[in-house]
This record gives structure tokens, C-alpha cells and sequence, in this order.
């Protein structure tokens, strides 16, 4: 595995324990964060760059860490974020089609 993928993998498991963590001390509620997180992958996939100049392949991987933090987010625990590998087999099992896949 590449070394920036390693990397990326403890960014993102950082960032969910930190929101986990603020949703925890009561700073902000899943919903909040899950509306941030909804906000930024709409930005993101409403950028034309990102429509005719990437394939479907390329714009999930730009959506993927966004869509990992929301599933991270709304499956937490008391006070545990599920595994790195279960958040991605959720991403995976909830992906649909752009439109311009169907």
C-alpha cells in the first residue's frame, strides 16, 4: 500500500475521533457535523471540474474521505468511531450512480 494512503488513513481516523469527540463534550451534535460534511461533498460535486474532467472512479475517490467522516459520524458510539475498514465497507455498500452513470 502506498505510504500517503497509510497517511490518509490516520488523517481521517484522527478527524472522526476528534469529532467524535466534540459531539461527546456536547460542542456540536451529529447533525451538525453531518450538515458540514453534507455541505462540503455538495461544494465538491458541484464543481464542473469535477463533472468533465474526472471519471466516476476519480470523483468518488475526491468524495471519499467526506463520505467516510459522515458514516463515522453517524455510526459512532458512546465514546468509539468503528474501524477504518468497517467506514469504508459502509461507504462502499451506500455509493449510488452519479447521473451521468445511469
Amino acid at each position: 500500500m502506498n505510504v500517503a494512503n497509510l497517511q490518509l488513513e490516520g488523517l481521517l481516523m484522527a478527524v472522526a475521533s476528534v469529532n467524535n469527540l466534540l459531539v461527546q463534550k456536547g460542542l456540536l451534535t451529529v447533525d451538525d457535523v453531518d450538515l458540514a460534511l453534507r455541505r462540503a461533498e455538495a461544494g465538491l460535486t458541484s464543481d464542473e471540474r469535477l463533472h468533465e474532467d474526472m471519471s466516476p472512479a476519480n470523483r468518488d475517490a475526491v468524495c471519499f474521505p467526506i463520505r467516510l467522516l459522515r458514516m463515522a459520524n453517524n455510526a459512532q458510539g458512546e465514546t468509539t468511531v468503528p474501524s477504518f475498514s468497517e467506514l469504508t465497507r459502509l461507504v462502499g455498500s451506500t455509493k449510488r450512480p452519479y447521473n451521468d452513470q445511469m
